[in-house]
């Protein structure tokens, strides 16, 4: 008896593309690049990287250094990513605290956590919050912020930007987090 092979959904979500002029990567040629690489039903959204795929069930630390292997080869750059599973992305969604993504008054981000660092070691590098101007909570590999745009120059998360922790997230807004969830549920 044939066995068919296993297949998942993943979204890789890129760090550092298209920021100001910088280490650009055209959506056409991302699109190309994962197709050429093998991964089936290949979606990309927004200009900031995020790629929706299939791919063999396989552990995701190797699934995402092949993706940084390829995008390297294609764009000749490294590109740091995380990947996260279909299922994990809902089940973190699922787990959003209430605040999360509703006051039209405050930024929501999701910080996607690059492996090797886990969302724990991301919290305590960062350090307490300022509950007074931003609210975290962290679920699996993603952490959930959010902060009033009035005083966001206050928080201690906004302040990670450069900084060693900061390599180790992408951030995505809440808007776009969902819509990639969307996305790999439209086939």
């Amino acid at each position: 008896m044939k066995w068919e092979k296993f297949y998942m959904k993943y979204i890789a979500l890129l760090r550092g593309i298209n920021v100001g002029g910088k280490n650009k990567v055209p959506m056409v040629q991302l699109k190309q690049c994962f197709t050429k690489a093998g991964f089936q039903n290949v979606v990309t959204y927004i200009n900031s990287g995020n790629v929706i795929f299939d791919a063999q069930a396989q552990d995701q630390i190797m699934l995402a250094e092949k993706c940084r292997v390829i995008l390297e080869e294609e764009f000749k750059f490294p590109i740091d990513l995380a990947l996260i599973d279909e299922e994990s992305m809902r089940e973190a969604l699922e787990h959003a605290p209430a605040w999360w993504g509703e006051d039209p008054e405050a930024k929501h981000n999701a910080l996607f956590v690059i492996h090797p660092a886990t969302a724990a070691d991301i919290v305590a590098e960062v350090g307490a919050t300022k509950p007074e101007y931003e609210q975290v909570f962290a679920y699996g590999p993603v952490i959930f912020w959010s902060a009033q745009l009035k005083t966001f120059s206050r928080t201690r998360w906004s302040k990670i930007v450069g900084t060693k922790t900061y390599k180790s997230v992408t951030i995505r807004n809440a808007n776009t987090t969902k819509k990639m969830l969307e996305l790999t549920l439209s086939d």
